[in-house]
């Protein structure tokens, strides 16, 4: 901003602060704290159409967690006799 511009804006700031006294700000000190406490996804446009509130995207998400639970199972390399009967 120009001298002139900032010489028409109002001065906000009490009477008992003092810019010089306040010292030099540091851009982004708070932004890794803050990054990590938030948890903000975009979504694609079919995807908020098809899920317009925060609610609604949960309860689908939750869904499909269970769904992946119930059907998780551990699995094991066939054997080399288990791996002829299906080639033959």
């Amino acid at each position: 901003m120009s001298e002139v511009s900032m010489s028409k804006i109002k001065d906000e700031m009490r009477t008992e602060y003092k810019r010089k006294d306040l010292g030099k700000g540091v851009r982004g000190k708070y932004f890794e704290r803050y990054a990590k406490g938030t948890n903000l996804v975009l979504l694609n446009d079919k995807v908020a159409k098809a899920f317009p509130s925060a609610e609604a995207v949960n309860e689908a998400l939750l869904g499909l967690l269970a769904l992946t639970e119930q059907t998780a199972r551990i699995t094991s390399r066939a054997t080399r006799a288990s791996r002829k009967r299906f080639v033959a």
